[in-house]
C-alpha cells in the first residue's frame, strides 16, 4: 500500500466537512439496511488497548468481523509504546503485519506519532485529549432523532475533557450552536477552543452558567466528571462541577423536545440523575449502539481511500 494514499482518523478534523457528512450518511444507511461490505477481507486490524473498555473494544471487534476482517486484541503488556521500543519502530513493524490499527490510550501525541510513521490507517479509539469516534457516532444519533445536525443547539455540561474538546473539533467542520457549560477550573483545551473559534463555522459559547448553556437546547450532553486516569481528582471535580448536573429541573430550560446524551459509563446521581438517563428524553443507549455503525463507516471510508 502506498504511504501517499493512506488515511488516518486521529481527530474529527482529519475528515473534511463533506467527508463527515458522507460518513454519517453511510453509518445511517448501513444501520438501516445491513449489508456485507467485506472491505477488510483478508485483513487483520490490530486493536491496541492501554485503557479498559466496554463500548470501544466490543463495537470495534464486532464491526471488524462484520466487515470481513480479523481483530487482534493487543494490551499494554505487548506494546509499551515509546518504552520497550520506539513508536517509529513499532509503527513500521505493525505495518508489515496488519491492515489497520485502532488504539485506545492515554497520550494523544503517541497516537499522532503512530499515525505519522505507520504505513496503514490508524484510528483513534480514545486519548486523554480527543474521542473522535464517539462524537461522530453522536452526530449520527442526533441526525437520526432530529433529522439534521446543522445548527443544532448542543449544550455540553461538565468537565472540559476529551468529549468537550471533540465537540469543539466537530464545530470546526460543521455549523453548530455549541454551548459548553463548565467551571472556570475545568475548561476545555485552550488551543482547540481557539482553533474552533477561528474556524468561524459555528456559534460557540463557554459559560459558567448551566441555565445559560441549556436555554432552548435541542441536545444536552454530559460525561463523567473525572475521566479514566483522573479518578483521584473525583472529589475536586465534583466540587467544581456539581452545579452542572443534568436533572429534571435543568431540562425545563431546554427545548421541550430535547434529547439527552451521555457517552457512558455514567456515574448515576452525579453528572446525571436516574430520572433523566432512564427518562423519555434519553437517547443514551441509541448512542452506544451507534458506536458500532459509525466505526464500521469510518473503517469503510479509510479502507476505500487507503487500500
Amino acid at each position: 500500500m502506498s504511504t501517499q494514499t493512506k488515511r488516518d482518523f486521529v481527530a474529527i478534523t482529519d475528515f473534511s466537512e463533506s467527508e463527515i457528512r458522507e460518513t454519517i450518511k453511510l453509518a445511517i444507511d448501513m444501520k438501516r439496511k445491513p449489508q456485507r461490505l467485506d472491505v477488510l477481507a483478508g485483513k487483520t486490524v490490530g486493536c491496541i488497548f492501554h485503557k479498559a473498555s466496554l463500548r470501544t473494544r466490543i463495537s470495534f471487534e464486532v464491526g471488524i468481523y462484520e466487515l470481513g476482517g480479523y481483530s487482534l486484541y493487543i494490551t499494554e503488556k505487548e506494546i509499551e509504546l515509546g518504552k520497550r521500543e520506539s513508536i517509529y519502530d513499532a509503527a513500521k513493524v505493525l505495518s508489515r503485519y496488519l491492515g489497520m490499527i485502532e488504539i485506545r490510550t492515554f497520550s494523544h501525541s503517541d497516537v499522532e506519532q503512530l499515525a505519522k510513521h505507520a504505513d496503514i490507517p490508524v484510528i483513534n479509539g480514545l486519548t486523554d485529549l480527543l474521542h473522535p469516534c464517539q462524537i461522530m457516532s453522536d452526530m449520527q444519533t442526533i441526525t437520526e432523532h432530529k433529522g439534521k445536525i446543522d445548527n443544532m443547539k448542543i449544550a455540553y455540561l461538565g468537565d472540559g475533557n476529551n468529549m468537550a474538546n471533540s465537540w469543539l473539533k466537530a464545530a470546526s467542520r460543521l455549523p453548530l450552536d455549541l454551548r459548553i457549560g463548565t467551571s472556570k477550573n475545568t475548561p476545555p483545551n485552550a488551543k482547540i477552543l481557539d482553533e474552533a473559534q477561528k474556524a468561524a463555522k459555528s456559534k460557540i459559547l463557554v459559560t459558567e452558567n448551566s441555565l445559560e448553556a441549556v436555554a432552548g437546547a435541542d441536545v444536552i450532553y454530559t460525561d463523567v466528571w473525572a475521566s479514566m486516569g483522573e479518578k483521584h481528582l473525583q472529589a475536586e471535580k465534583e466540587k467544581h462541577l456539581k452545579a452542572f448536573q443534568i436533572n429534571s429541573g435543568l431540562l425545563e430550560s431546554a427545548n421541550p423536545e430535547v434529547i439527552v446524551m451521555h457517552c457512558l459509563p455514567a456515574n448515576r446521581g452525579q453528572e446525571i440523575t436516574d430520572e433523566v438517563i432512564d427518562g423519555p428524553h434519553s437517547v443514551v443507549f441509541d448512542q452506544a449502539e451507534n458506536r458500532l455503525h459509525m466505526q464500521k463507516a469510518i473503517m469503510v471510508k479509510l479502507a476505500r481511500d487507503s487500500f
